[in-house]
């Protein structure tokens, strides 16, 4: 049996990779969370569906790390539509209410899963 954290990543990386942008506002809080390559903050979920229209990312799920709770680590393949290589990142992600709100893209599990542990900790001692 999928926790709603795992079900809130499922639909999170399908309304993703299917490029439905109606689906991908849905999957995400408002706002949402987001660190990447280009930046960082909460942004809306038209700013999240713009994004996944705009990148064109597919992201396939390879391991899965939970943290806590609220928190999960899923390493992933992810490709462009300009690219045919594949590249290895890393998402934290925090979901609340059955949606993702917050998706902090890094390069690497290692770091990933360091930002992971951090946010918990913060959580936990407020």
């Amino acid at each position: 049996m999928e926790s709603r954290l795992e079900e809130a990543i499922n639909e999170w990386h399908a309304s993703v990779n299917a490029g439905d942008l109606q689906r991908s506002a849905g999957a995400v809080g408002d706002p949402v969370v987001v660190l990447g390559p280009k930046g960082a903050g909460p942004i809306t979920p038209a700013q999240f569906a713009e994004w996944v229209e705009r990148s064109g990312i597919k992201l396939t799920p390879r391991s899965w790390h939970p943290v806590s709770e609220r928190l999960m680590v899923v390493e992933q393949d992810a490709t462009w539509p300009k690219s045919t290589q594949v590249t290895r990142v890393a998402t934290v992600f925090r979901a609340a209410g059955g949606k993702i709100t917050a998706a902090l893209r890094l390069p690497d599990l290692r770091a990933a899963l360091d930002l992971a542990y951090i946010c918990r900790e913060m959580a936990a001692t407020e």
